[in-house]
């Protein structure tokens, strides 16, 4: 008899899910979360910058500002776009920007050797972007050529965009090509991926081209220049080491760092039909931004413990095999809630490390990688990680809460990931957001929430959720991925139990 009654006990056991436990600690924050953590990317790829943002002056079909879509202008407004990173990318190292103003006609054509080896006309270059930058509500954030161009020739494009009017033979062209007074651009990008197809250099020389490069850029009273140093890819903890070491405080305010969401780098798998196995592999490399966002970060804090110079993860997201029948060199993909739990998770990341994590830029913004847009001639569709990343904006220069969270586990084979990530804010009206993600595709959690500190008088939710992984928006389907009001919560005063669906992304607002 006992062995017939333990067996149904032990199977009671093994189906029960310990409940997940998040303690918000409301009134000890003192970290802000900068809005620059929300950044974007627009490099000169595929359809990103051409088909993309830009339909040209002339296009009758798709309304237009000076050629940029009208419709991804708003997109981006509601999104709170806070920066904008152009032109690349490996696009940036050979891109020589005063090929891009002028008169369009007589503007040169150049060779886009890195994506395709397509011809580019030139016709969208220094005044498109900024002026762009300007109707989103974006700060620009210049991708400097330091593989192929000169000291000379960006020195002269800072001067450009940001020295007053008359002031010398840089404003006085800029004035010439329409545009008298300055952009004042504060963010600066010295070269792309320096260790790769930014010239495949060695730490210890490009510190010193670095130094080199920021002696001779000059800021104004209008624009102090934040300049940021090609960083490392993923692990290469000797590359933060070396810069953080050779490069004075005084020439540096930002550090890069890359790191992609992946399978492998030679089988990367389908951005829509995969398998679980695939899914589990992906997320395991999405929050593994979590180890190289601590260990880059001790390094830094060994040379500055002050914290300031800011880590900038100026490219993440997940990356795929192109769609069917695009070209290869145009790194078109589908988004789907997989892309939304990178977003969340990778978000939450930036977020809880605030300290240093102070500018990111997802990779990228339309029809490139992880896109938060895709268009298709006049055809417009936001993806599921724009729908989180417009959730996650009320983050944006709020107080970080420092948070405590035990969570259950997302097992698949014998590999476990944490299944639930979560952060939390207090904006400056007094109110308190949690974001919470639960990256298990099959399984609900259960989550308590206990919130110290304040009195909670009522709260609200919204959920992204669908009911398979690789669900996606398409241009049949626009919005079949959208938010949703969310009600999956019980709350008791300063005490909320919440469910999370698999596979879901939840803010909620106390």
């Amino acid at each position: 008899m006992k062995r017939l009654l333990l067996l149904p006990l032990m199977a009671i056991m093994v189906m029960v899910h310990a409940q997940d436990k998040l303690v918000v600690n409301a009134d000890l924050g003192t970290t802000t979360i900068n809005k620059h953590i929300y950044g974007h990317f627009a490099e000169h790829l595929g359809a990103c910058i051409y088909g993309g943002f830009y339909v040209g002056e002339n296009n009758t079909k798709i309304p237009n500002k000076d050629g940029v879509r009208l419709d991804i202008i708003e997109a981006l407004k509601k999104l709170k776009v806070p920066n904008l990173r152009w032109p690349g990318g490996c696009f940036a190292d050979t891109y020589h920007w005063k090929d891009g103003i002028g008169p369009k006609a007589s503007r040169p054509s150049m060779l886009n050797i890195w994506w395709g080896n397509v011809t580019e006309n030139n016709s969208f270059g220094t005044h498109e972007f900024l002026n762009m930058c300007q109707q989103i509500g974006a700060e620009p954030y210049l991708s400097g050529n330091v593989g192929s161009g000169t000291v000379a020739e960006l020195d002269e494009w800072v001067k450009y965009v940001n020295h007053p009017a008359g002031s010398s033979p840089m404003p006085l062209l800029r004035e010439k090509n329409g545009h008298k007074e300055p952009w004042n651009v504060k963010f600066w990008g010295v070269g792309n991926e320096a260790w790769g197809c930014g010239g495949h250099m060695q730490a210890e020389y490009y510190a010193n081209i670095y130094r080199q490069y920021t002696t001779f850029m000059s800021g104004t009273k209008d624009a102090r220049l934040f300049r940021i140093a090609s960083g490392a890819s993923d692990g290469d903890y000797h590359w933060t080491e070396v810069l953080m070491r050779d490069i004075p405080r005084n020439l540096v305010d930002g550090l890069a760092l890359h790191h992609y969401s992946i399978i492998d780098w030679s089988k990367k798998g389908s951005a829509k039909d995969f398998t679980e196995e695939q899914y589990f592999k992906i997320m395991k490399s999405a929050t593994q931004m979590e180890e190289l966002v601590t260990r880059h970060s001790t390094i830094m804090d060994k040379y500055d413990p002050k914290k300031q110079v800011a880590l900038v993860v100026d490219e993440w997201g997940g990356w795929y095999e192109v769609e069917p029948g695009s070209n290869p060199s145009f790194l078109f993909q589908q988004n789907t809630m997989r892309d939304a739990m990178i977003a969340g998770v990778t978000l939450n990341i930036f977020n809880n490390h605030a300290d240093r994590v102070r500018m990111a830029n997802l990779a990228q913004t339309i029809n490139v990688l992880q896109s938060v847009i895709l268009t298709n001639e006049e055809k417009m569709i936001l993806t599921p990680t724009y729908h989180v990343m417009e959730m996650y904006n009320v983050h944006q220069d709020a107080t970080l809460l420092p948070i405590d969270l035990k969570s259950g586990d997302y097992q698949f084979g014998n590999e476990k990931l944490q299944a639930v990530s979560a952060s939390a804010s207090k904006d400056k009206n007094g109110k308190i957001h949690i974001s919470l993600v639960n990256i298990d595709p099959a399984k609900q959690h259960e989550v308590s929430v206990d919130i110290r500190g304040v009195n909670a008088s009522s709260a609200t939710g919204r959920i992204l959720v669908s009911p398979k992984i690789q669900d996606h928006n398409s241009f049949q389907d626009p919005n079949k991925i959208a938010p949703k009001e969310f009600k999956g919560f019980q709350q008791q005063g300063n005490s909320l139990k919440v469910t999370l669906p698999a596979g879901s992304v939840v803010v909620i607002e106390i």
